[in-house]
């Protein structure tokens, strides 16, 4: 087998008030590149010794996992992992590498990747279609998972807004996140978030962004989530201030993410200074919204 590279982009889902449904493929990348080998070799950049044992790797348990369910027998490979998304930030790391290994086993098996291959073996580590799809598939996904069956819509961000993703120090695993969450929720605040989140594709789709500030409102998980994240208010009242469109939670967090159309640069640094006078340290970028979503290639 020729050595694969496959680069597959961060994630931001729930934007507000689309919990558990949207997702927006990001900029922001990590890379695979596998070798078949007989045993497992695993070097990673930045090193990180942790992902470098074969039983931490989630790339590596998926990329057998997927091999072994398509009847191939997994002997090895040669992993060479270059990680740019930060891990339990809600950027989607772990789709990066569940998605990434699910393209390297079907382009090794040489079977069609079709949505019911993808989510048998996806959903045996990931259960998110909000996180998966985009960074399958890229652009903005709307999804919903049945008992059975994923329904989902697709279509392309626009390019005149970008996401300011504001990374703090703070790690926050997604079990963590869900259990601060509510068993129930009112009536009043499950319309809140209907409205809302139907108000947010409307915008999108037809590029009225005033709307966004509404439309990322949310009542079903940040008010909840934000009690895990010091200055949460301040960073969104600051992104507001220097001009931000919209600002909301990226995925469980920690990181949060402000769509805007101009002074990326002074909305990031905003937000960065709130969480400073907060006791977080943090660092931002600004990302455009992938339309793309992974891309697998051969490396001669």
């Amino acid at each position: 087998m020729k050595k694969l590279r496959v680069k597959v982009p961060a994630t931001t889902a729930n934007l507000g008030a689309g919990f558990d449904t949207f997702g927006s493929a990001l900029t922001l990348y990590n890379i695979f590149e596998v070798e078949e080998y007989e045993g497992i070799v695993i070097q990673t950049e930045p090193k990180d010794s942790f992902l470098e044992k074969a039983e931490n790797n989630l790339f590596v348990q998926v990329l057998k996992y997927a091999c072994e369910k398509r009847g191939k027998t997994f002997y090895g490979a040669k992993v060479k992992q270059i990680t740019n998304v930060p891990v339990a930030r809600g950027l989607g790391s772990s789709a990066t590498a569940i998605v990434g290994a699910i393209l390297v086993s079907s382009a090794v098996s040489k079977t069609e990747l079709t949505d019911e291959r993808f989510f048998e073996i996806a959903y045996r580590f990931e259960p998110h279609p909000d996180n998966l799809l985009p960074a399958w598939k890229g652009g903005f996904i709307t999804a919903v998972k049945g008992e059975n069956t994923t329904v989902y819509t697709r279509f392309e961000m626009p390019q005149d807004i970008k996401a300011v993703v504001v990374i703090p120090s703070i790690k926050i695993p997604t079990e963590e996140a869900r259990k601060v969450l509510p068993d129930k929720v009112s009536f009043k605040d499950a319309v809140f978030n209907i409205q809302r989140a139907s108000l947010f594709v409307s915008a999108i789709v037809k590029g009225d962004y005033s709307l966004l500030k509404t439309a990322m409102e949310d009542r079903l998980h940040q008010p909840y989530r934000k009690k895990l994240i010091p200055g949460f208010d301040d960073v969104v009242s600051s992104a507001y201030s220097k001009g931000a469109l919209g600002v909301a939670l990226s995925g469980a967090g920690s990181s949060m993410v402000a769509i805007a159309k101009d002074n990326f640069d002074g909305i990031g640094k905003a937000m960065v200074e709130a969480f400073r006078k907060n006791g977080v340290n943090s660092e931002y970028k600004v990302l455009s919204f992938d339309n793309r979503g992974a891309v697998l290639e051969i490396v001669e």
